[in-house]
């Protein structure tokens, strides 16, 4: 469990969240959403340490992790896992060097121990024989498979995903929805996804917080976003008119 109290983070005078509350739960898909320049990035940036806040406290468990030392954090660090926007792959590494990556970083493994479990990751993602290819050589949706692969090296027990279905297609986007709600629940880490796609939502929102300018607007379920009343999130949500009579459907 990841719990955020009174947030505020600003940049050069201008506040770009305010008193954010939250409690990320722990097996479950939580997902930030909100419009580009909302501030749902800056948030999950404050919360694994890129940002250091302003004011207000970042919980792991039971660590106040924004006020540790450095080499402290640390600890905290080889919990966590990360799937970037975009995937983040080294491009001048292998598929087997990527994801054995963090494993160099954060441990003292073997490396005929870090090679087992490379391979045990990427066979969970379903990524087999590629081992030795290089980024290049490899589709958009087989790359978020590696990305997957290198965040759950470590075994994490914090997973933080910055728009994953970025670049995809629709159907791809659906597979690494569900692969990702798959080993949340298998591993049951505290999983937070940034996210601007409303399939994802309405797939995996088991937990969703709506950011509006910097504010926490709204905190639900995917059931009840489809008939929330709060105006910024319906207007963020049923921006088309097939989502408005989707939404016309669901309440009859």
């Amino acid at each position: 469990m990841i719990t955020v109290k009174n947030l505020n983070k600003s940049f050069n005078g201008h506040r770009v969240l305010e008193n954010i509350s939250v409690v990320f739960e722990t097996g479950k898909t939580n997902l930030i959403i909100g419009q580009s320049g909302s501030g749902k990035t800056v948030l999950l940036k404050s919360i694994v340490g890129l940002h250091d806040a302003d004011s207000g406290e970042v919980w792991f468990e039971d660590t106040l992790f924004n006020k540790l030392p450095f080499l402290e954090k640390k600890v905290i660090r080889s919990e966590m896992g990360m799937l970037f926007q975009g995937s983040a792959l080294f491009d001048s590494l292998t598929v087997e060097q990527n994801v054995q990556f963090p494993l160099d970083m954060f441990t003292n493994k073997t490396n005929e121990e870090k090679i087992e479990r490379v391979n045990f990751c990427l066979k969970r993602v379903n990524i087999l024989n590629s081992n030795q290819l290089f980024p290049s050589e490899l589709s958009g949706g087989m790359k978020k498979r590696v990305a997957i692969a290198r965040a759950i090296a470590l075994n994490p027990k914090y997973l933080f995903c910055d728009e994953p279905n970025s670049g995809l297609d629709p159907l791809t986007a659906i597979v690494i929805d569900e692969l990702i709600k798959e080993l949340t629940m298998e591993y049951s880490m505290t999983t937070i996804i940034n996210t601007h796609d409303m399939n994802s939502v309405m797939e995996i929102g088991e937990k969703i917080i709506f950011i509006s300018k910097g504010l926490k607007c709204w905190e639900g379920d995917k059931n009840e976003i489809l008939i929330s009343d709060c105006g910024p999130l319906n207007d963020f949500v049923f921006a088309n008119s097939l989502a408005k009579r989707l939404r016309s459907e669901y309440r009859k």
